[in-house]
């Protein structure tokens, strides 16, 4: 009997493949320079209300396409949407605005993008994951090189602004466990789950917006503009790029080339704003940003 053999690539495939590399490098450079447009805005309008109203406008822009593409908008589980809404869009995108109030850019995502190595134990405790031997080296990696970043030993003044940026990554990675939660008992679709929950994410941050007094916005072209970046592209032009890229790529290599996202935020920030990293923490930025390629070649590989 002959053995089964994989199928030849053919020239679409390899130019859909082409196509979805390019789309990953447009996606990290839209979410990567956003970083430094979510800083700047901050000059304008005070955290909850850019948070409120960038999220806002971009489950609007994300529920447009879905009407556009003539998509299904139902989805099932509304609990468990509403509780992602408020973790993913609602408390995530409130404490990266709040630590880029006093914190750099590029050390802000960073430190959010911490986010993978707290799912790892988290899976654990919630699904009963086995932590394997590369995901040890890389929790390793990360927790050296966050150390080298916060430098406890040292009271600075930005410790506040990165602690709250690496609890958005650990909300982030909560954030992830409801969506497999979601996804084990209720099968759905990215792009409707995405838009229902960032609509629920951006009612509460309303609500917040509401509720804590802040300066009144400056409705200056930069702001206008930040709202428009935000919604269209780092919304609605992004999830699209990402969504292609996932359907024709492996989610490894997708997961590898995302880490395009905090490199862009860091050149961003240290070309636009000046935000020279001292040595330690550049020493910490690229451990984490190799424990990150480990997660993502683990992923490639298969279970190590």
């Amino acid at each position: 009997m002959n053995a089964e053999r994989t199928p030849p690539r053919g020239a679409g495939d390899r130019r859909n493949e082409r196509l979805a590399l390019m789309a990953l490098a447009g996606m990290a450079l839209v979410w990567g320079y956003n970083w430094v447009v979510m800083k700047q805005v901050l000059a304008y309008v005070g955290p909850f209300d850019f948070s409120a109203l960038r999220t806002l406008f971009g489950a609007a822009a994300l529920l447009l396409v879905l009407k556009i593409l003539r998509r299904p908008m139902r989805i099932r589980a509304w609990p468990r949407v509403v509780l992602l809404g408020v973790l993913q869009t609602g408390v995530f995108s409130a404490l990266i605005q709040l630590a880029l109030l006093q914190g750099g850019a590029g050390k802000t995502s960073i430190l959010v993008y911490t986010m993978p190595f707290w799912v790892i134990p988290l899976a654990w405790a919630a699904f009963g994951e086995r932590i394997r031997g590369s995901q040890w080296l890389a929790l390793a990696l990360a927790a050296t090189g966050l150390l080298l970043i916060l430098e406890p030993w040292n009271h600075h003044a930005g410790i506040v602004s990165e602690v709250l940026a690496v609890a958005s990554g650990l909300c982030w990675a909560l954030a992830t466990l409801v969506a497999k939660w979601i996804k084990r008992d209720h099968p759905m679709d990215a792009l409707p789950l995405t838009a229902w929950q960032m609509l629920f994410g951006a009612l509460a941050l309303c609500v917040a917006a509401w509720l804590v007094p802040e300066r009144p916005v400056e409705p200056v072209p930069y702001f206008y503009a930040a709202l428009a970046y935000n919604a269209i592209l780092a919304t609605a032009l992004a999830w699209f790029l990402w969504l292609f890229a996932l359907q024709h790529l492996s989610a490894g290599m997708a997961g590898l080339s995302s880490l395009g996202v905090p490199v862009v935020g860091v050149l961003s920030g240290w070309l636009e704003l000046g935000e020279v990293p001292g040595g330690l923490e550049l020493a910490g930025m690229i451990l984490i940003g190799v424990a990150l390629a480990v997660i993502s070649l683990r992923s490639m590989g298969g279970r190590k």
